[in-house]
This record gives structure tokens, C-alpha cells and sequence, in this order.
């Protein structure tokens, strides 16, 4: 299942959260959202993962990105047969 680091304040992480539904992506099924807000355990993951606290970030097994851009057209890629 795909990670997406984020946190609800965060205008990017919205962005990708609104393309993760308008593409039909189900929460918990398809992505699962980890709160990674500033002194939460999810910001130490992208920081040990990704090295850098910036959010929103995504894992998908060995795949790793930030960017919001980026991220939407990975998961359009991914799930393009829906």
C-alpha cells in the first residue's frame, strides 16, 4: 500500500489528496495517509527515510518522493487502469 506523509494544514499534501480521490483511490485500501506534522512520529519517518522534513512525501516499497506534482502523477501512473 502507498504511504503518503501529510498533514491537514498543509496546502500540498491537500492537493494530493484531493487527485488521490478524484482518481477513485480508496483510504486504507489504495493509500493510507500517516500524519506527519511537525514532532510526530511520521516527521521523524520522511526525515530517516527521505532525509529532509518536508512533506507531502511518498513511499511505495523501494519508491520514495516529494512534491506534490510529482506525487500526483505517480499515483496516476500506478492506478491508471481505473
Amino acid at each position: 500500500m502507498v504511504k503518503i506523509y501529510q498533514f491537514d494544514s498543509c496546502p500540498f499534501c491537500r492537493k494530493v489528496r484531493e487527485a488521490a480521490k478524484g482518481m477513485g483511490l480508496l483510504l486504507g485500501k489504495d493509500y493510507e495517509l500517516v500524519e506527519a506534522s511537525r514532532g510526530t512520529p511520521g516527521r521523524d519517518e520522511v526525515l530517516q527515510i527521505g532525509g529532509k522534513g518536508q512533506v507531502p512525501f511518498l513511499v511505495d516499497g523501494e519508491v520514495n518522493m516529494y512534491e506534490s506534482d510529482d506525487i500526483i502523477r505517480y499515483l496516476q501512473a500506478k492506478f491508471k487502469t481505473r
